[in-house]
């Protein structure tokens, strides 16, 4: 299994640090803020993350994840807390981190092993949306990646679409508008077939016309379509499961040319301890908080990944 390597996505639930930043709203997550936030805490939600992170893909590839996409961090210092963590010191992980204009804060990030993985270039790709009102919504860029994975040229697209929270229906032509974003920068790619990795938490399920959107372009397959069932997914909302983090590929990762990276298997990361363990809410993803009460859990959101083999 040294051929076989993981990515990954993980929303890492608002993983903030313990100081007020003026400039957005993260009051709640400060000592005097109504979740009471400290640095004990945030230790202990740093330790949880990294020891996630470090697991995903295990019994399918011998190494941690080479590429981990991230949502919902405030900023480089909660991702170096990460990193300098006992589970994640002794891996050589760098990151691209830009911040983002939303109004809370939380960006995405791209975590990559820099022994598999050298970074070309990297850009934010704004997302241009407005609201009911007519004023812009400052929502997440989405975050641009051009790399290689052991010599193979890739594409990565990090992206934490806008939230359903004023209606799924009212919101959904900004989710589309997400996907036709990535697609005019696909237009821009000089490669004909480009090797393209859209990950992210799209607030959308695989059926959805934003995810529908990309799929009608021919380019990508969606192997994260099958895991969602009444019984399984990656997050869990009044009883419901819903599978919004996915990882699309491109048809590119089904060829098997020597030099090439294809595609093996897609999974849910939903091991026992990343579980509630008992109560109604038991197998759903252990969160940090339930409203302002504080649990201690991970995320709210199970990890996703594929399995790609190097050829």
């Amino acid at each position: 299994m040294e051929d076989h390597f993981t990515i990954a996505f993980y929303n890492l639930e608002n993983f903030f640090d313990t100081k007020d930043d003026p400039y957005i709203l993260d009051d709640d997550f400060t000592r005097g803020g109504v979740k009471k936030w400290d640095e004990s805490k945030f230790r202990r939600k740093t330790k949880k993350l990294a020891k996630t992170i470090s697991r995903i893909g295990e019994g399918d590839s011998i190494l941690h994840p080479v590429l981990v996409g991230l949502a919902e961090v405030e900023n480089k210092t909660v991702i170096e807390g990460l990193l300098s963590t006992k589970s994640l010191k002794d891996v050589n992980y760098a990151y691209v981190h830009f911040d983002s204009p939303d109004e809370r804060g939380i960006d995405t990030a791209l975590l990559y092993d820099a022994n598999h993985f050298s970074v070309i270039e990297a850009e934010t790709i704004p997302l241009l949306v407005d609201n009911q009102n007519g004023e812009r919504d400052l929502t997440r860029d989405i975050l641009y990646v051009h790399g290689k994975l052991n010599k193979e040229e890739i594409h990565v697209f990090v992206n934490h679409w806008p939230s359903r929270r004023d209606g799924a229906d009212e919101t959904s032509p900004k989710r589309i508008k997400a996907a036709e974003t990535i697609i005019q920068k696909l237009e821009r790619i000089p490669d004909e077939n480009p090797n393209c990795i859209i990950m992210g938490d799209f607030n959308d399920d695989p059926k959805s016309k934003s995810i529908q959107r990309l799929m009608d372009t021919g380019k990508f397959i969606n192997p994260m379509q099958s895991l969602l069932s009444p019984n399984s997914g990656s997050a869990n909302y009044k009883g419901e499961w819903s599978l919004f983090d996915q990882i699309l590929l491109s048809h590119s990762f089904l060829n098997f040319e020597k030099g090439t990276h294809s595609f093996k298997k897609a999974k849910i990361f939903a091991p026992k301890f990343l579980k509630e363990w008992k109560g109604k809410y038991k197998g759903n993803p252990f969160r940090t908080y339930a409203g302002k009460r504080y649990l201690g859990g991970y995320s709210d959101h199970f990890p996703v990944y594929v399995v790609l083999k190097e050829n």
